[in-house]
């Protein structure tokens, strides 16, 4: 190994090395840092040149470390943690919808080392999809549905949960064990989503698998807001649990949808063409380890 050939080496290479050792291939390596297979193919065979070794027995599955490859792969790792260590530090800007933000925020800031600052950008899931591919923000959390247009999306579900139907708490359905999407179609409806927005939201899809197409008698992307129409008695309500259970829920009373068929799954969105940032990663690596069946 001609270690004078070390100066011409990029980061870049040891990253996609150091992720082919560790997730013990290429195409998982990819998905790990964010690459494409092929320049993760590329990164290694460039180091192989540059230092005119041979790291990977390719003819193995998975491929297999070369003896020099585990000898480069400890002073890698010792060359990448240190570069982590002094670029850790930062801003990521995340951007969640309100009421995910109101439940995950608070715990992915306080697993977080004092050098990464998150910076709380909170909207409407329509809205964050733009603001991903624009570069406002470094990541999104957000529902799969409505589906993103963009292909430098990428995203990896991170929790489902079920429907939920809201009453007055004085409704003659609000002491039920359950409801069904059949009874609430009779019922004057306030669900996610704009007025003039797209209806791929769960709930919409929830009823049409059912053959079922209810008029909304208002749609607000808000979770205080719905259940402000529903306490005084505008309608009964139609969202995801987790939006009303971080709420005030004076006045009204959830009950399970028992053949909704549909669940929220809410997914990390990240753009696939912009490789992350030591500290974006950080934020990904703590989402990513989070219990997300509680």
């Amino acid at each position: 190994m001609d270690l004078g050939a070390m100066y011409g080496v990029k980061m870049d290479w040891f990253v996609s090395f150091a992720a082919v050792a560790r997730y013990g291939g290429f195409s998982a390596a990819a998905k790990a840092v964010y690459r494409g297979q092929s320049r993760i193919s590329e990164h290694v065979a460039e180091l192989e040149r540059a230092l005119d070794v041979q790291l990977f027995d390719r003819t193995a599955h998975p491929p297999r470390l070369t003896p020099e490859g585990r000898a480069l792969l400890l002073q890698a790792e010792e060359i990448l943690r240190r570069v982590q260590n002094l670029s850790a530090g930062g801003a990521v800007r995340f951007g969640a919808y309100p009421s995910a933000a109101a439940w995950l925020f608070p715990q992915v800031v306080r697993r977080l080392p004092d050098t990464i600052r998150l910076l709380l950008i909170e909207g409407p899931s329509v809205d964050l999809e733009a603001a991903l591919v624009r570069g406002d923000i470094d990541l999104a959390i957000r529902p799969v549905h409505p589906l993103v247009a963009d292909e430098s999306l990428t995203h990896e579900i991170l929790w489902r949960e079920p429907l939920t139907a809201v009453f007055p708490e004085n409704h003659p359905l609000a002491t039920g064990q359950s409801v069904t999407l059949h009874q609430l179609a009779e019922l004057p409806l306030i669900s996610i989503g704009e007025s003039d927005g797209p209806r791929q939201f769960e709930s919409h899809l929830a009823f049409a698998s059912k053959g079922l197409n209810p008029e909304s008698a208002f749609r607000t992307n808000q979770p205080q807001t719905l259940l402000s129409l529903v306490r005084h008695g505008l309608g009964v309500g139609v969202t995801n649990e987790l939006a009303v259970t971080t709420a005030n829920l004076d006045g009204v009373r959830l009950v399970p949808i028992d053949d909704a068929g549909v669940e929220r799954q809410v997914a990390l969105f990240t753009r696939r063409d912009h490789p992350p940032s030591p500290a974006l990663l950080q934020v990904i690596e703590v989402l990513q380890r989070m219990n997300w069946s509680t």
